[in-house]
């Protein structure tokens, strides 16, 4: 049986959110000039996370975090091979948040880090120099531990599809998958949920931006001695 299990806002999440990921890792590497985009990348990262945050309430059913996030039963049964279900199975749920959590704590600390030459994250004003070379610090420190994160997601899915025979790539590209469970049609997500997410999302990364800051003074001009 063939049914639609990832509505199209979602998909076009993944996959902005990853194409998003990979700037901001690659123009890290170059620095320079590209720490320009570098901190652009994080402000689309954090509006994509606010959209998912908002769509993970509001989309259809098999977007909700209801309907993968699951207690310690679903796991015990997942890891003796008695689970049953679409989507995300108990452990995949656990990963997908444990990578969305670390993208967020990322992405913020990058507002407010510095690269002791030229860039500052958009937000650095709001502390001390001291303050910001600590939080550029942790921005450092959890970059190695996101990589190890996205490289055990692709491995997973590598493993599903080679050896459970389970493709999860194509269901992210084209929505529809193939399952022998009964399951009920989606619902949910209608294209004002999708609007407010949207609302959301932008104003995230208008807020991270610092565009609601208020703008230094301009600084004195000097005085002409009177001679």
């Amino acid at each position: 049986m063939k049914i639609k299990l990832w509505d199209l806002p979602l998909r076009l999440f993944h996959w902005a959110l990853a194409a998003s990921v990979v700037s901001a890792f690659v123009t890290a590497k170059i620095g320079g000039n590209a720490m320009v985009w570098h901190g652009r990348a994080g402000l689309a990262i954090i509006g994509l996370l606010a959209f998912r945050i908002v769509w993970g309430f509001t989309g259809s059913t098999h977007s909700r975090f209801a309907s993968f996030i699951k207690g310690p039963a679903a796991i015990k049964a997942y890891l003796r091979g008695q689970w049953h279900g679409i989507g995300h199975n108990p452990l995949g749920a656990l990963s997908v948040l444990a990578l969305l959590t670390l993208l967020s704590i990322q992405a913020a600390t990058g507002l407010f880090a510095n690269d002791d030459i030229s860039y500052r994250g958009y937000l650095s004003a709001l502390v001390s120099s001291d303050t910001s070379s600590r939080i550029t610090g942790i921005h450092k420190l959890l970059e190695p531990l996101l990589m190890i994160l996205v490289v055990l997601h692709l491995t997973a899915i590598a493993f599903y599809t080679r050896v459970k025979k389970d493709n999860l790539l194509m269901p992210m590209i084209t929505g529809w998958k193939n399952t022998s469970e009964p399951v009920e049609p989606p619902r949910g997500g209608s294209f004002i949920a999708f609007l407010i997410a949207v609302l959301i999302g932008s104003a995230a990364a208008c807020a991270a931006s610092g565009a609601l800051l208020t703008p230094p003074p301009p600084p004195a001009a000097e005085e002409t001695p009177d001679f």
